[in-house]
């Protein structure tokens, strides 16, 4: 396979040097159990594909963006009691961030998008913190998973191993994939307290206590079909998102 110039662990010295890079993506994941049919590494692998196609289409329109690999772990503080669930605080990855951003802000790049794979992790507030100690690089993140409108593709509702990660990873990784016959109905229990369930309060879920086979929501209906068209959508969507990033002045943002 010929190295892709917008994948920075593909990349040579030569190449990156002679490159002007206008964005970063750092894609960030989590390693953490996923039903009984699909893989521990499932928010890697979505988050890693997902980076790479949208970088495609981003440096085929002429955009200069590269994709770091994929920082496997995530916030995990509610799985503390599923086996090797890793976890990862997010004081470690406002750390982790900080040292990232300053190699970018040392070396002149400016733009960075955290491309986030797990529901779990909330980069938000530490970029609000970070902007301000490193102004001269543009931060932002993107939630793949909401980029494109689940309820256009898939039927069941669910957040976790459900139909559309079913699906996607049918798509992507389709060996790493259990029959579904194996899989677990995903039947998640909700919060007893009103406030909790409508979503204007919240509270950590305890994820043993929540669901039996780890996932929340029914992957019967998964198709790669499915999974195709979603990651098709997800990806024009980030690929404009970073053309447009590319191109613009973070200075002038607002009309």
């Amino acid at each position: 396979m010929e190295p892709r110039p917008y994948i920075l662990a593909e990349s040579t010295w030569k190449a990156v040097r002679d490159t002007p890079f206008q964005v970063v993506v750092l894609p960030w994941g989590a390693t953490e159990a996923h039903n009984y049919h699909l893989p521990y590494g499932t928010d890697n692998y979505q988050c890693g594909h997902i980076a790479a196609e949208a970088a495609r289409l981003a440096w085929a329109a002429g955009a200069k963006v590269t994709v770091l690999p994929t920082i496997p772990f995530g916030v995990n503080t509610g799985q503390l009691d599923i086996t090797l669930d890793m976890n990862l605080n997010p004081s470690t990855q406002l750390a982790i961030l900080r040292d990232l951003i300053q190699v970018l802000d040392r070396q002149g790049i400016p733009k960075l998008v955290v491309l986030n794979g797990h529901g779990g992790n909330d980069f938000r507030q530490m970029l609000r913190e970070l902007q301000a100690r490193f102004p001269s690089v543009f931060l932002c993140t993107v939630n793949w998973f909401k980029v494109a409108r689940r309820d256009d593709f898939f039927s069941a509702p669910g957040d976790h191993a459900d139909e559309m990660e079913t699906s996607v990873m049918m798509h992507l990784e389709p060996d790493l994939v259990r029959p579904l016959s194996e899989a677990g109905n995903g039947k998640a229990r909700e919060f007893r307290i009103e406030a909790f369930r409508q979503g204007w309060a919240w509270a950590q879920r305890e994820w043993s206590k929540v669901t039996a086979d780890t996932g929340t929501g029914d992957p019967s209906a998964a198709t790669p079909m499915k999974g195709e068209a979603f990651f098709k959508a997800v990806t024009a969507g980030i690929g404009q998102f970073l053309i447009q990033l590319a191109a613009a002045d973070p200075d002038d943002l607002y009309e």
